[in-house]
């Protein structure tokens, strides 16, 4: 019963972290400068880091430093966040902005879809190493009280990750859910989540063959 609740409480937080990206995605593709847009998006990360939701991307690096049970706290998550991007979606799909951003979701779809497997998952990869980047420097921060120092890297990893045009599995899960394309991007999408698990874990696993590994700085 327990073990149930449990896995409950990581589900909500998931969906509740996916509903967080999936408005923070329609703000990017609200607007029309991809400066401002990428800034606004980062709201959803904020403040699935200031309330503690649940974020797939966030998690996973931390799994080689914690216990094998973990491993399910992680994929209850990702199931959230999948369940909370498809509830933005479906709710969005019945709103006058529905139209504008189903639109340019889909364009963005197609041109993730078209690239090859390979460069799909390099460039989730890379925004791993970002997302994990993110929450370990917030967590970093509510240890000091750098308070400034969290919501600046937020905002940075958040535009780096975008404007570079690396690929987010959970802000991709809602591009995808709200231009009904998800059928022809799911292979694209599992190698999308495994670029992103892949970059994630990167940096703890390497920073394990220093003298400062994370969690001993």
């Amino acid at each position: 019963m327990e073990k149930a609740k449990t896995a409950l409480s990581q589900f909500v937080n998931g969906t509740i972290g996916g509903m967080m990206i999936g408005i923070g995605g329609c703000v990017y593709l609200s607007c029309d400068n991809k400066y401002i847009g990428s800034a606004l998006f980062s709201l959803g990360l904020f403040t699935i880091i200031q309330f503690g939701y649940g974020l797939y991307t966030g998690k996973i690096g931390y799994l080689p430093l914690r216990p094998p049970k973990y491993g399910l706290e992680c994929l209850f998550t990702l199931l959230g966040n999948a369940f909370g991007t498809l509830i933005d979606a479906f709710l969005l799909n019945f709103t006058r902005i529905a139209p504008a951003i189903s639109e340019k979701a889909a364009a963005s779809v197609e041109t993730k879809i078209g690239d090859s497997l390979g460069s799909a998952a390099i460039l989730a990869v890379f925004c791993g190493i970002l997302m994990f980047t993110a929450v370990e420097n917030a967590r970093m921060s509510n240890e000091s009280g750098g308070h400034v120092e969290k919501t600046v890297g937020t905002i940075l990893c958040i535009m780096v990750f975008i404007l570079c045009g690396f690929n987010h599995c959970i802000a991709d899960m809602f591009y995808i859910f709200v231009s009904g394309t998800f059928p022809k991007a799911a292979i694209y999408l599992l190698v999308v989540i495994l670029g992103n698990s892949v970059g994630g874990m990167l940096f703890p696993l390497l920073k394990m063959l220093t003298d400062k590994p994370f969690g001993k700085q």
